[in-house]
């Protein structure tokens, strides 16, 4: 334990004070917050103004145009319409003309058929289609008029039904759909970083291990620990690595949420035009909302079983990486063997999406129980409640196989580490754990 303990920390000092982690740890954060941004604003500088001359012979759609920042509905009378169109190719500070025939004997299918828009350059399909969303809008509320119902018992049948549901088996707790929304979401997030954990930190292992096989340090280490020692100490300090940047990361996350949120608490109600704002999309009541939601949640439990699969899953598939790098001699060869460690994670991943649909099914039940998938099957289930009986059972196969593929990883590791210039078959690979 002593060696373990010895290699844990050399790796984890290696790699923590080179200046490429402090700076990606420091700068992570930051930078995927600046891209989002960016992305942002792309598609914010991708947006174009439009304006639209509506020539309304009808009078039916006279001020019912809404215009937006998008959108710009400019009248003009029938009078101009010929002037107008004969300009419109010259002239660039408009980007079409809306002509809307004369409504006659309300017939709308006639007025639909004459309908046109003449452009002078290429509109989006989202302009185009909000032009058309507009005048629908218009139609429908005369079509209410001649008929005789008045908007307010429209809306009254457009009132959706919204039912109550109670889990009896959550002691009678209202299951609605806020708390199954967040339930869903934490559920991704949960399963996504347990994901990528596993990937990025197995590799690393797997680099790590390629690293001081191909430059022979390896053989020197090797004269004063055993390579199961050595195996298990690069996973481990690879581990400490690891959850290092996520201390960082969340403390980070936690402190710009923080002043997020004194942000949004400071902002002044009394801006002209942020009542309606405010009073349409309420931040803070949505926050508080949501909070409400996440405290009905047992977090405890779900604390426990995320730590508990993400370090099983993680020592699992960092031993099956550790094996791969004692097993190859470059980064080419290795592309054959991560396979074999990749799919049954992305099997569990995409497997449970469909959680959302049924947390209790027979797919999401083998999916948390089988070893290969449940460190993010079981991970992604626990928001939603999974019974103690199959929580424990997962941890005992996960802990059982985790133990079983060190065991192998290990006898591969030892033989693997000191061979060189002979490309590693399946063949050898298996003789090398019968050995």
């Amino acid at each position: 334990m002593n060696n373990i303990f010895l290699i844990t920390k050399r790796e984890f000092l290696t790699q923590v004070k080179k200046k490429s982690f402090i700076i990606l740890t420091l700068l992570a954060p930051i930078m995927l917050i600046a891209f989002g941004a960016v992305i942002g604003l792309m598609f914010k500088a991708n947006e174009s103004h439009n304006i639209i001359e509506v020539v309304d012979k009808s009078g039916l759609f006279k001020n019912q145009l809404k215009s937006d920042d998008q959108l710009n509905y400019i009248y003009v009378s029938a009078a101009d319409e010929k002037s107008k169109m004969n300009n419109l190719k010259s002239n660039e500070s408009v980007n079409g003309i809306l002509i809307l025939p004369e409504l006659r004997n309300q017939d709308f299918n006639d007025l639909q058929n004459n309908s046109r828009l003449v452009i002078n350059s290429k509109i989006g399909f989202k302009t185009k289609q909000k032009i058309v969303s507009d005048i629908n809008e218009v139609i429908k509320k005369e079509k209410i008029k001649q008929l005789g119902i008045a908007e307010t018992q429209l809306n009254n049948l457009d009132k959706s039904f919204t039912l109550k549901t109670i889990n009896v088996s959550e002691n009678n707790k209202e299951d609605s759909d806020l708390v199954f929304g967040v339930k869903s979401v934490l559920s991704m997030l949960l399963m996504y970083v347990t994901f990528m954990f596993i990937i990025i930190y197995g590799v690393r292992v797997m680099r790590s291990v390629l690293e001081e096989k191909n430059n022979r340090v390896v053989e020197i280490i090797i004269s004063s620990v055993k390579p199961f020692e050595l195996m298990m100490g690069k996973i481990l300090g690879v581990t400490m690595v690891a959850l290092t940047q996520f201390v960082v990361w969340i403390t980070m996350s936690v402190i710009g949420a923080l002043v997020l949120n004194t942000g949004f608490n400071t902002l002044p109600k009394n801006i002209p035009g942020n009542e309606e704002v405010m009073g349409k999309f309420d931040i803070l009541q949505i926050g508080t909302q949501v909070s409400h939601s996440l405290l009905e949640l047992n977090f405890p439990l779900i604390i426990f079983v995320f730590i508990v699969f993400f370090l099983l899953g993680y020592i699992f598939y960092s031993s099956i990486y550790a094996a791969i790098g004692s097993a190859v001699d470059n980064e080419t060869e290795t592309q054959q063997f991560t396979l074999f460690a990749i799919l049954p994670l992305m099997l569990g991943m995409y497997g449970s999406f469909s959680l959302m649909n049924n947390p209790d099914g027979p797919l999401g039940f083998w999916l948390s129980i089988i070893p290969f998938t449940s460190p993010v099957a079981m991970i992604a289930r626990i928001p939603y409640g999974v019974p103690a009986w199959q929580i424990a059972l997962s941890i005992t196969l996960l802990l059982a196989t985790t133990i079983f593929m060190i065991f192998l990883a290990g006898k591969i590791y030892r033989v693997g580490i000191l061979m060189y210039g002979n490309k590693a078959t399946l063949k050898e690979i298996w003789k090398w754990i019968r050995g």
